[in-house]
């Protein structure tokens, strides 16, 4: 517990510093392109009118309405926040072992390397978002008070985010094929998750299956999403459900800052 406590005192105490980093990595990333930063908010854009044209065009009626939502609209709504994730587990979990030499010159815990990572994707995440938002306004969905409920969801999935990602970087350093079982792993999990198509209708004859997919704390997340903007259902109606991600967030982020208190004097002896 004492880890854990330390861990958080670390990252709340360096905020000002992570933001500052994580603007620097973003404006670096793109300094080398004419429109610069500007890629941070068309990448996303692009995306989703690719998306827009390939399910909402080019195979219109391919797809059926999900919940009486077009299926481009119901879909977005997942794999907006799997944009985030996907490159967030496998960049996080890279970001002690990347970041390790330059941090180890300055004044900066490295515990927080990994927020570091998930402040520089949460730009382009949040950019995508407010796109969502405007193709929802001009679908003629209007906000409701489940809208609300996006800020619970987005802080499980930092909360999440970071908690995975601070025990992925400490197993990172110390075995460097972790990294391509992530890989692997974040693949396989696309499919396994409600981006792409509705697992409880699916799997509505086969609820020991839909159980075993729900284990995964991104499903929660990803479903809570969708839920805030289409669904309309309140994260408390599912109390179980709740506690259960809560108390998974928890273990991850309690071992993960055992583990990173237990080795980080030595990480620079693995580099």
């Amino acid at each position: 517990m004492n880890a854990l406590v330390k861990v958080l005192k670390e990252v709340f105490s360096s905020l000002p510093l992570i933001m500052r980093l994580a603007v620097y990595e973003t404006k670096s990333k793109y300094q080398m392109n004419y429109l610069g930063v500007v890629w941070q908010f068309l990448n996303p854009l692009i995306q989703i009118l690719a998306y827009w044209f390939v399910f909402g065009t080019g195979i219109k009626g391919a797809r059926a309405d999900v919940d009486h939502y077009p299926f481009i609209i119901w879909m977005l709504a997942g794999i907006i926040p799997w944009f985030f994730i996907s490159p967030t587990i496998l960049d996080g979990s890279n970001s002690v072992y990347k970041r390790i030499n330059l941090v180890s010159k300055m004044n900066f815990p490295i515990s927080s390397l990994p927020a570091v990572v998930i402040a520089s994707n949460l730009f382009s995440y949040l950019a995508m978002t407010f796109i969502y938002v405007l193709i929802l306004l001009g679908s003629g969905n209007f906000p409701t008070l489940h809208w609300l409920q996006y800020f619970y969801f987005l802080f499980c999935m930092l909360a999440f985010m970071f908690s995975f990602s601070l025990l992925n970087s400490t197993i990172s350093v110390l075995v460097r094929d972790y990294q391509f079982l992530l890989q692997a792993g974040t693949r396989l999990l696309f499919f396994l998750m409600p981006i792409f198509w509705d697992v409880a209708h699916s799997l509505a004859n086969r609820p020991h299956v839909l159980a075993v997919l729900k284990l995964n704390p991104l499903f929660y997340i990803i479903d809570g999403f969708r839920n805030s903007f289409l669904n309309g259902r309140w994260f408390f109606e599912d109390i179980n459900y709740t506690l259960y991600f809560w108390l998974f967030t928890l273990l991850l982020l309690t071992v993960g800052s055992i583990l990173h208190m237990k080795f980080r004097d030595k990480f620079v002896d693995f580099l």
